[in-house]
């Protein structure tokens, strides 16, 4: 069965799921961050099978999330390395994380725990305001509707009730 592409949704949300594809596809970013940027270390550590590796992997290569690099000429062999837009993923991956160790851990604790090398702490991950620095809790937050807003695919409801707030004067838009 083939899935349904996001590639034309009108949210930011829906465009990045396009881009990191499935599952697979976080545990894989979770491994290459971690160092295990090799195939054959990649398919053992996640048990994937090796063709969905190699699909996943020239998927992130190709969206421009991870980048393919020699690392042996004879034969020809080659490591996974994140780029700079793969590794702007690695806080989503350690909040997920974070979020599995309190809602869904495994039955012998938690796997990893993550240090902080500016202070050298550890720390739980979390999403926090970059104005403030608070933690982001769902009830204190309020969606606004933003410049590239607007009725479209993955977006047609959300944009109506945001425009009904907005000329109802219950929402002002920003800025």
């Amino acid at each position: 069965m083939r899935r349904t592409s996001f590639a034309d949704y009108r949210c930011s949300l829906s465009r990045s799921l396009e881009l990191m594809g499935d599952w697979w596809t976080m545990l894989i970013l979770r491994d290459l961050y971690l160092g295990i940027n090799r195939f054959d270390d990649l398919v053992e550590d996640i048990g994937i099978s090796r063709n969905l590796l190699t699909t996943r992997l020239g998927d992130l290569v190709a969206h421009g999330l991870a980048e393919r690099r020699a690392y042996q000429e004879h034969p020809p062999r080659f490591e996974y390395v994140l780029t700079e837009p793969g590794a702007e993923l690695v806080p989503i991956v350690l909040a997920l994380t974070a979020w599995g160790d309190k809602w869904a851990p495994p039955p012998e604790g938690q796997p990893l725990v993550f240090r902080h090398d500016r202070c050298g702490q550890i720390f739980t991950p979390r999403v926090s305001c970059d104005a403030c620095g608070e933690p982001i809790v769902a009830d204190e937050v309020t969606t606004l509707p933003g410049p590239g807003g607007g009725p479209g695919p993955g977006a047609y409801v959300l944009a109506r009730r945001l425009a009904e707030k907005v000329a109802s004067g219950e929402l002002s838009r920003p800025g």
